[in-house]
């Protein structure tokens, strides 16, 4: 399994190909970033850090025993106990149970380290691996929205009750 680690300054190469290497994989299921991302990489990758430092977001990657990151893992709007969960896995780690480990990792990580008592997370309709992801750590649906002008559903967990 690779190994669930808090985003550094030193991430940043192997990001940036983790990110170049799975563009269209990735825009088959969300919103593609768009070039100014990849043009921008290193002055984004600050913003990252920084936004990570002041504590509003916590991110992770999955970093494979060669370096390279197969995954992302993040904590978004960390506010109150509670905090958005966003993932993706590389399409050539995809379909191993990464994303359901981290997912799972990260869940006990937002109850001990950081506090969290309750997460929240969205995904497509479509996006059938979000959300089985979603429902095998705990995951309830709460309600519907729109991400990128197509049906989404509304996850929360309680992390209380994965203390239990």
């Amino acid at each position: 399994m690779p190994e669930l680690q808090l985003l550094r300054p030193d991430h940043a190469p192997a990001l940036l190909a983790f990110e170049q290497e799975n563009r269209a994989y990735f825009a088959a299921a969300v919103p593609d970033r768009g070039d100014d991302f990849f043009a921008e990489f290193a002055e984004r990758h600050r913003e990252l850090l920084a936004l990570q430092a002041a504590g509003t977001d916590i991110f992770h990657v999955l970093v494979a025993a060669d370096g390279s990151i197969v995954g992302r893992v993040n904590l978004f709007e960390v506010a109150d106990g509670a905090a958005d969960l966003g993932f993706r896995i590389a399409e050539r780690a995809a379909g191993q149970g990464l994303a359901t480990k981290a997912v799972r990792q990260l869940c006990a990580l937002a109850v001990a380290d950081y506090g969290l008592s309750v997460l929240r997370a969205a995904a497509r309709v479509e996006n059938v691996g979000s959300r089985t992801v979603l429902a095998r750590t705990g995951f309830v649906p709460v309600g519907e929205t729109v991400l990128s002008d197509l049906p989404g559903i509304t996850y929360r967990l309680e992390l209380t009750q994965l203390a239990g």
